[in-house]
């Protein structure tokens, strides 16, 4: 049972390949769809590239000025600012600078409310797709305007590292609004996994936290004073809320941006003689232990997205895709970790590999918890009760996760596929 060509491959960059090459099916009721491959597909072969239907900076992201595109999210700091900044260091200077891709000189504002995108086309496609439904014009900075007292609730009750955003589900709610065939644009959305109002529920309480559980009649109260409309009514009641917030906790696929990663990538394809090439390795290096000295982790622009035929991809332990943003904005690259059979599902993983690398017991303990599911893939069967053994570390670091404060909890919300 395939979905609609013109729906799961809508925003796939040259949509009659990626259907010759890939198809929708239904599996069955736990695990709903899944992507199959439709001919062979060689190991380090892209399977296909793929816009969102919509996609937002993560707020905390945006208030540490980490400065994207409101629109592709393409990072806008040169790599020699991003450096500066990241690391600490004013003076910073970066050796070949013409390998940054930036181009400060294309960038373009709202003449509304001065966000900021990458070039005109970027800015014009958000005002046609949302942005005039949630411009706020000069009180971009009013902490009393209704949009921005709906961000400051979610700031106050998601705090980083963020795996969601409300203004996902605010620019789903505007696209909506500004789009002439407004079913259509529903039932791009209604293609995404529904889960039972419990599962819901538990979801909801996941993205917050439990010390916010009491804060969801909030946020539903602030959102539909900022964005209610009568042809979305029913997003908009208690249930339709706790669904949108199902939808964007579970198929948001995070996007991270970076124009110092793209320039670092472009130093290493440089040829270039033995003695230099140390020298530039060795300064790459000395730059990212000053950054994570100064800033940590955050190292990218962040936001998520909801992106149509990607979420089609079931979890597997030992995947066979993953998907990455080697172009510095918004466009999702799906690529093959292995060689890939006509008639084999395409399964991504929802764990990072130091979780797959962990006993069947604690990957089914963090699926379970974040994801509502047991992994029934291949490595999950193979593995016997007698050698799924949890080791004393991870039995240490679950007690650890188990016995964290309020404050430390805050750190352990579910992370989007």
């Amino acid at each position: 049972m395939a979905a609609p060509l013109d729906d799961m491959f809508s925003l796939c960059v040259d949509a009659g390949k990626v259907a010759g090459s890939v198809e929708v099916r239904f599996i069955d009721n736990v695990k709903g769809k899944g992507l199959f491959a439709k001919r062979s597909i060689k190991k380090g072969e892209t399977i296909f590239v793929e816009r969102p239907l919509v996609a937002a900076q993560f707020l905390w992201n945006f208030l540490y000025k980490y400065k994207a595109c409101d629109f592709c999210l393409r990072a806008l700091e040169t790599a020699e600012e991003n450096a500066r900044r990241l690391s600490g260091i004013p003076g910073l200077s970066l050796p070949h600078p013409e390998l940054c891709r930036v181009r400060p000189e294309l960038h373009q504002a709202c003449p509304q409310c001065q966000v900021m995108y990458c070039s005109s086309e970027c800015r014009q496609a958000a005002a046609d797709q949302y942005h005039r439904a949630l411009c706020l014009g000069p009180s971009q900075e009013d902490p009393d305007h209704p949009i921005n007292k709906l961000k400051d609730a979610w700031r106050s009750m998601h705090y980083p590292p963020e795996t969601s955003s409300i203004m996902l589900m605010a620019r789903m709610v505007a696209v909506v609004k500004q789009a002439k065939d407004k079913a259509h644009w529903q039932k791009l959305f209604s293609h995404f996994c529904s889960r039972t109002a419990n599962e819901e529920e538990e979801i909801a309480h996941k993205l917050l936290g439990e010390q916010f559980r009491g804060q969801l009649a909030l946020l539903h109260s602030l959102f539909t004073a900022a964005l209610y409309d009568d042809h979305l009514s029913r997003w908009f009641v208690p249930e339709g809320f706790r669904s949108l917030f199902a939808l964007v906790g579970t198929n948001g696929q995070g996007i991270g941006t970076s124009s110092l990663s793209q320039w670092v990538h472009a130093c290493d394809a440089l040829e270039l003689p033995a003695h230099q090439r140390e020298h530039l390795d060795s300064f790459i290096d000395q730059l990212y232990k000053d950054i994570e000295k100064e800033t940590g982790d955050f190292l990218n622009c962040e936001g998520s997205g909801l992106f149509l035929l990607q979420s089609s991809c079931n979890h597997s332990c030992i995947p066979n895709a993953e998907a990455s943003f080697p172009d510095n904005n918004f466009l999702l690259h799906l690529g093959a970790l292995s060689d890939i059979a006509p008639g084999e599902e395409i399964c991504i993983s929802y764990l990072d590999c130091c979780q797959r690398d962990r006993s069947r017991h604690s990957r089914h303990k963090i699926l379970r918890e974040n994801y509502l599911f047991v992994c029934s893939c291949p490595k999950c069967a193979s593995q016997t009760d007698e050698l799924d053994v949890t080791s004393e570390e991870e039995e240490e670091e679950e007690g650890e996760a188990e016995g964290e404060t309020e404050g430390d909890e805050l750190e352990d919300e579910m992370t989007d596929v």
